[in-house]
């Protein structure tokens, strides 16, 4: 077992593989970095795969910042069946018609913008101090209230149609979520969609699974999700994780291939040794990419700043507006994070000094 490092501080880009628990992906981290003061900013289902980004040591502070963040999916979606999990592991609790293509395409555009979602049952989201889950497994009745999420942008980059036959649509190197011309594919538009592969972007809070869920009610038909895949949190991105050569390739053929698939326990110290060179350090290139900005301590207040002084404009190389701003001393060192709202600077959190990176 690694010793104990009290002091390791960082950011680490973690692929998730499936059949994995979020929690039990981070043993790999932990082992790495000798330290078990981890936490990853979002949950994957165990079913799902792709990007956690992991905060450790003191910068575990940063979590819940960057759990708010924006994130991108890509989903694979049966149509026909809804399952009571709304994923590959439930019990089917409802069959329908196949939805034609331009029924999906048209189902598609209400989905834009600001929507009403309802969270799976299925969910850790809690009522009356219980997780939802747990409610409903052990035979309780559990009624989610509706929330507003927002859908930014999508494309569908996969079909597989009822007879069999499929079609990979064009990718865009500089756009991900870039339209194209469904004219040019006038000859699919009345085939039946049995599977979809779809690219989200979406805000916090948003639950892939209901949304394909939803997209299938919308056209008619059921839907839940076989795959998910997350490359994205805002400017974190999966092709720079840790353990990505170790992730399946997302089509839908390969989702449908190893819905039951294992990790081989090899994986694991591949992963660790890979963690070990990928973990970075908070700069203020990320900070701002994070969308904050960042500002620099003068050194003749890092005193003050530490004892949790009131704080001034002076003391920081900036012009404020209300806003979140990261903060760095002189020689790089992430010192926190302050809030400057109606002419007021006030402490977010502070970044020991005695434990800084």
């Amino acid at each position: 077992m690694a010793k104990k490092n009290s002091n390791a501080a960082g950011i680490v880009l973690l692929a998730k593989q499936s059949g994995l628990t979020s929690y039990s992906s981070l043993h790999a981290v932990k082992k790495a970095l000798g330290t078990s003061k981890v936490g990853h900013t979002g949950t994957l289902d165990s079913f799902a795969q792709g990007l956690l980004v992991v905060c450790v040591g003191n910068l575990t502070r940063l979590s819940s910042h960057i759990t708010a963040f924006n994130k991108t999916y890509e989903a694979v979606i049966e149509f026909g069946k809804e399952t009571d999990t709304l994923d590959p592991t439930g019990e089917v609790i409802k069959t329908a018609e196949l939805p034609d293509l331009q029924s999906l395409l048209k189902s598609l555009d209400q989905f834009t913008g600001a929507i009403e979602q309802t969270p799976p049952a299925f969910s850790a989201l809690h009522v009356d101090g219980k997780r939802a889950s747990d409610l409903i497994r052990s035979g309780q009745e559990v009624e989610l209230e509706k929330r507003v999420v927002h859908v930014f942008s999508k494309k569908i980059c996969e079909l597989k149609f009822e007879d069999g036959d499929s079609v990979t649509f064009p990718e865009d190197d500089e756009d991900e979520f870039k339209a194209f011309d469904f004219s040019e594919y006038s000859d699919l538009l009345t085939k039946k969609v049995h599977y979809a592969r779809i690219r989200f972007e979406v805000s916090k809070g948003t639950y892939i699974r209901s949304l394909a869920r939803d997209i299938g009610s919308s056209c008619s038909s059921a839907a839940f999700l076989d795959g998910l895949l997350r490359t994205k949190i805002s400017c974190f991105d999966l092709k720079n994780a840790a353990g990505i050569e170790l992730l399946k390739p997302f089509t839908i053929d390969s989702v449908l291939q190893n819905l039951n698939s294992v990790p081989k326990s090899e994986n694991f110290d591949i992963i660790v040794e890979e963690v070990k060179n990928k973990i970075v350090s908070m700069t203020p290139e990320i900070a701002e990419q994070c969308g904050m900005k960042a500002v620099i301590l003068s050194k003749d207040n890092e005193k003050y700043f530490y004892n949790g002084c009131p704080l001034k404009q002076k003391m920081f190389s900036a012009v404020f507006k209300d806003a979140k701003y990261s903060v760095f001393l002189e020689d790089g060192t992430f010192a926190g994070v302050i809030r400057f709202e109606n002419n007021s600077i006030y402490y977010e959190y502070v970044i020991p000094r005695n434990k800084s990176e």
